[in-house]
């Protein structure tokens, strides 16, 4: 095979994404299946590494998955195929089967001309250094050469089977859950036709069109759908996923959204009983009631980076039994095996409510109300938005603001706080602010606003 340089754009932070036809094209799917089968191979020191394979809904997916698989091939990988379903399936498999690393093909949340690859070994995710070496090794031409071998292994029973296994509930409820049209669809329909209870699926064919509403339930209007079939059915909960499946988004029985970062201390109110004192992740996104909330239950609260592979790295590091995100990941390693999975989160989080005596809604009230912006965010280019968070910084370092920068800068002030980071996903800057109060809240964003527009950017938040 030959040197192959990706677009400068490709190698991202936590995973390879890119447009199909624009930016992402077969050749470079065969390029990074050689080049990552290589990397494997040397971390593993093994000529035949053993790969699974899995890939998403999108109408590219399998045209991506025939080059990745002939790219892999060639580097001499010992490949398993899992086929199509959602990422933490490919997880599993990697788990399960004790395999060297994994690869999936997916475009996540973002919109359907969108495609790209997130990749694990069994040691942790491959991210960050580790996905720049992958892309250097298809620049150089320095491939492993062998002759691979292939297999195909339907695990859907299996998946089931172990997503369910940690179902804790004792009464029964009913449950609205939105697939969205993305890949979780088949196994949800599996997953609650054994689930005790009643369960109402919506947009469970998997669609890479997203015919419905796209594949994201951080954003409010994408859970409408959602919002309605709960009041209709007077339901319990709603559950919704994203693109992948290994993002959750809910709404309480009073059609109220509950945030990713309160489900995080809904659900380690719950772990800490039997993990006392233990550290657990919220990343830089989440509410400063959140911390408190841990740190009022008896655990270690850690803020840290957003970004799945961040998270799960970090958790690693600390052994912390769970992490998780504004944006819906979350990570159990209590009893599960500490990567994002969106099926599993949905089980606990059913577990738990039915536990708690059938109301999310008066678990959500525990928490403190506060005055606060879901993730907004701000158009920018690719190559932009890091050099506009690094400005804003430099301005209030400058100013003496309390800045925390671990990832972008978060800033508090007599008000409360607020954040801008730049999307290691998405041309655009992600920005929140909190508050304790309504006057607060427009202070924040005010400030916000301010900074924005002296690095040139105008948008209104």
């Amino acid at each position: 095979m030959q040197a192959h340089p990706f677009n400068n754009t490709l190698l991202r932070e936590y995973d390879v994404r890119g447009v199909v036809g624009k930016t992402l094209f077969p050749a470079d799917a065969k390029a990074l299946g050689a080049a990552y089968a290589t990397y494997i191979g040397k971390l593993f020191n093994t000529k035949t590494p053993s790969i699974a394979v899995g890939y998403d809904g999108r109408l590219s997916s399998t045209t991506l998955e025939a080059a990745l698989m002939e790219g892999l091939l060639s580097a001499g990988a010992k490949i398993t195929r899992v086929g199509l379903g959602p990422t933490p399936m490919l997880y599993f498999a990697v788990k399960h089967f004790g395999l060297d690393a994994g690869i999936m093909i997916t475009g996540s949340h973002n919109p359907p001309d969108y495609n790209g690859f997130k990749m694990l070994a069994k040691t942790g995710p491959i991210y960050g250094a580790m996905i720049k070496d992958i892309g250097a090794i298809a620049e150089k031409g320095e491939y492993a050469t062998g002759t691979g071998t292939h297999e195909t292994r339907d695990i859907r029973e299996l998946f089931v089977a172990r997503l369910l296994k940690d179902y804790d509930g004792i009464h029964h409820l009913k449950i609205v859950w939105d697939a969205g049209n993305g890949s979780a669809g088949e196994i949800l329909r599996m997953m609650t036709a054994k689930m005790p209870g009643e369960h109402i699926l919506l947009f469970d064919d998997i669609d890479g069109t997203f015919p419905n509403h796209h594949p994201d339930p951080t954003v409010e209007e994408n859970l409408r759908d959602l919002r309605k079939h709960v009041a209709k059915h007077k339901a319990h909960i709603g559950i919704g996923f994203d693109g992948d499946g290994d993002r959750i988004g809910a709404i309480d029985e009073h059609g109220r959204i509950v945030a990713g970062d309160q489900l995080l201390a809904l659900y380690a109110g719950d772990v800490l009983r039997k993990h006392p004192g233990a550290t657990i992740i919220a990343d830089v996104k989440a509410s400063e009631t959140i911390f408190d909330d841990i740190r009022a239950n008896g655990g270690d609260a850690l803020m840290w980076k957003t970004g799945h592979s961040l998270l799960k790295a970090k958790m690693a590091e600390t052994k912390s039994p769970l992490a998780g995100e504004m944006s819906g990941h979350i990570f159990f390693a209590d009893k599960y095996y500490g990567y994002d999975d969106a099926l599993y989160a949905g089980i606990r989080l059913a577990g738990l409510v039915s536990r708690e005596g059938g109301s999310l809604g008066k678990m959500r009230d525990r928490l403190p109300a506060v005055f606060n912006t879901p993730e907004i965010r701000v158009s920018s280019s690719e190559e932009r938005k890091f050099k506009v968070v690094e400005e804003v910084k430099a301005r209030l370092k400058q100013a003496g603001a309390k800045v925390n920068d671990i990832d972008g800068v978060r800033v508090k002030t007599k008000d409360g706080w607020w954040l801008l980071r730049a999307s290691n996903t998405q041309d655009v800057l992600v920005a929140r602010a909190e508050a304790l109060t309504q006057q607060g809240l427009d202070n924040l964003k005010a400030e916000l606003v301010e900074q924005l527009k002296l690095s040139g950017i105008t948008e209104a938040i």
